[in-house]
């Protein structure tokens, strides 16, 4: 056992084992580096990384690697999930020397946290271009050991070029709408949905973004592409046939082989993409999606007396990646009947064949319904029975097999984001059960991560950006659906409590208040979930309405406006920031004067719009609509309230 055996870190306590003399972040391990004249080794990853453990089991384990950086290095074992802000300046590091990113990332440094040499996976021997690890070690040492003076001049360049600079202040215009859709258009897969070619992740900020657009527009080839995406995302093998859910990214521009963890955050935003989509195009098959998320949630990712999980593992070891998720010919042919086999062999193609054994198979769509009722000879509707029954008893099949680990940790973001998701879906779907878990888990996140009015993002770890916006969230959404003025009050108090310490006065917000190699971070990029500063936008907007304070309508203008220059220049990574632009011109503000469980006000909290803002007053069976700047007469029924809404789009 080494010094992670008393971490809280799932990742951390997987490396407890390990005989490298691993040190937790601490000020300890540097000035141990500083006493002894060593550098140090930083390895940055997360228990859901699937070549993270592969690394391990490579290099971490192997006695002549161990002695090595045992002898030569100080080490350092980093979870990115629970550190995400230390591994973010260094990953920019990496990039900025040119050696990329991603996980696991390997950075040696200095004493003084400097980084002089970095890269992510690395062999124990040179393969698939990469030196090996070995190799590696040795040369770092020995630039080290005689480079000390070309380590200090370049770590001060690197750093130097890596500070925040400010940015310009520009207007905003509504045309900056048009012109974000025609700039990412460019970036469109027709084909396969989607953006570029592979490896693809899904951008659910962009695809809120244009959700909104098509909802104003009735742009027709928008919508097209907008849906294509969802289904062909859905059909692949990036989905989770059988339990729910997605995976992280697709390795192949058809969304058919999936990186097989499958994280909270990708699967809150994908789950409101989903809802969304059924709510303005009425397609079954987006419902059947994301109730097939939730039920990911509710069986994987999520404690029963609420609170949701960070993540399930890509794979139960290292050596057969995606082994739990996948299948042969020889495991459906015993576990289906003859008749379900014969329209089940469907799902199983060459084109989801594993590349480290061909025989094992991503489950994916490779024909639809329609296909194969021709192909054999069986009614449409008698498929899709045989389909129900073969995939219970395949996903019954799969439950008996050792399960991929599952990081049980609740971390205060991720469940600010699932709440929220949870609470939209209650809203289009109208399971109660949805709601109820959202509110066990709101209350369990913030009787956990807000202790003595102080924010922690996970247990002794203090609140980022992240945890502050998307914690308000949750606490709007369950405002907007139960008038319960306490979650407003705790959305204020945390956006305030967010102002006070990461605001930048030039507008934005910084990801923490701790500062790290003298950098500051102020990012609009989705990653590919939306970006904190951009929900941020959103969320200002909403509370000066909620509030009346119009200081949160000038800070969300002053985002808007500092971040503009940058998000021109990224395209469906800066998605979500143009839909907190669209949100700006094209808000609409309800006040409920009706009790919140009335009729009327259930017509409302039931209805989508992509930019509704729900605010409750006294008791006067009406609703005062306002849409952009123009107030409306009350709406007292059901009825009058669809023909409003119906009007506003195209």
């Amino acid at each position: 056992m080494n010094r992670l055996s008393k971490e809280k870190s799932a990742y951390l306590q997987h490396a407890s084992h390990q005989k490298i003399d691993w040190h937790p972040w601490s000020e300890e391990a540097f000035q141990r580096a500083k006493d002894e004249g060593k550098p140090v080794f930083l390895s940055s990853g997360a228990v859901w990384c699937h070549w993270c453990h592969v690394m391990a089991k490579e290099c971490f384990y192997e006695d002549d690697i161990v002695n090595f950086l045992n002898e030569k290095f100080i080490c350092i074992k980093l979870d990115r999930d629970e550190r995400p802000d230390i591994d973010k300046r260094y990953q920019m590091a990496t990039s900025a020397m040119g050696y990329g990113g991603g996980w696991p990332l390997s950075v040696f440094m200095t004493h003084e946290k400097k980084p002089f040499f970095g890269g992510t996976y690395f062999p124990p021997e040179d393969k698939w271009g990469k030196p090996g690890f070995r190799k590696v070690l040795q040369a770092v040492s020995d630039f080290y050991n005689k480079e000390q003076d070309k380590i200090a001049s370049f770590t001060d360049n690197l750093l130097n070029s890596l500070k925040y600079g400010g940015a310009v202040s520009t207007e905003i215009r509504e045309d900056m709408i048009d012109d974000a859709i025609r700039a990412m258009s460019g970036q469109f897969d027709n084909k396969n949905g989607g953006f570029g070619a592979a490896p693809k992740f899904p951008m659910p900020g962009a695809m809120e973004f244009f959700l909104s657009r098509y909802y104003f527009t009735g742009d027709k080839p928008l919508g097209d592409f907008f849906k294509n995406t969802l289904y062909r995302m859905a059909k692949g093998g990036f989905h989770d046939h059988l339990g729910g859910g997605f995976h992280r990214y697709s390795v192949d521009e058809s969304w058919i082989i999936p990186h097989f963890e499958k994280m909270a955050d990708d699967n809150a935003w994908l789950l409101r993409n989903y809802v969304h989509a059924y709510a303005v195009f009425g397609d079954v098959f987006f419902k059947e999606t994301a109730e097939g998320i939730i039920r990911f949630f509710k069986d994987v990712l999520s404690a029963k007396d609420g609170g949701f999980y960070a993540s399930q593992d890509a794979d139960v070891t290292p050596d057969d990646e995606g082994g739990y998720f996948t299948w042969t010919k020889d495991d459906f042919i015993e576990t289906l009947s003859g008749e379900e086999y014969r329209v089940l062999k469907y799902f199983l193609s060459e084109q989801g064949a594993m590349h480290h054994d061909n025989s094992k198979m991503v489950i994916f769509e490779s024909k639809d319904n329609v296909e194969i009722a021709e192909r054999t000879g069986t009614d449409v509707q008698k498929v899709q029975e045989l389909i129900q029954t073969g995939k219970k008893k395949l996903l019954a099949e799969r439950s008996e097999r050792q399960s991929p680990f599952i990081d049980k940790t609740h971390y205060t973001s991720l469940n600010g984001m699932v709440i929220t998701s949870f609470i939209h879906a209650f809203r289009i779907l109208g399971d109660s059960y949805v709601k109820d878990f959202a509110f066990k888990s709101l209350d369990k996140i913030m009787s956990q991560r807000f202790i003595n009015e102080e924010l922690f993002h996970s247990d002794g770890v203090k609140a980022m950006l992240e945890d502050y916006v998307y914690l308000s969230e949750a606490n709007i959404s369950a405002y907007e659906i139960t008038a319960d003025s306490v979650y407003l009050k705790a959305a204020e108090k945390l956006m305030d409590m967010c102002i006070d310490t990461l605001w930048d006065d030039e507008g934005g917000f910084f990801d923490t208040d701790t500062e790290l190699l003298g950098m500051k971070i102020k990012a609009i990029e989705d990653t590919p979930h939306p970006s904190p500063n951009s929900v941020a936008i959103g969320l200002l907007f909403k509370l000066s309405f909620l509030t009346g304070k119009q200081s949160y309508a000038e800070k969300a203008e002053k985002s808007l406006s500092v971040f503009y220059s940058r998000a021109q220049n990224i395209g469906v990574h800066a998605g979500n920031y143009f839909n907190a632009m669209d949100a700006y011109f094209n808000p609409l503000k309800l006040t409920l004067s009706v009790k919140p469980d009335s009729g009327l006000a259930c017509e409302a909290i039931s209805s989508y719009h992509p930019h509704m803002t729900i605010f409750y007053g006294e008791d006067k069976r009406y609703i005062i609509p306002c849409f952009k700047t123009v107030c409306y007469e009350p709406i007292h029924n059901t009825v009058d309230f669809r023909g409003f809404l119906s009007n506003l789009r195209k």
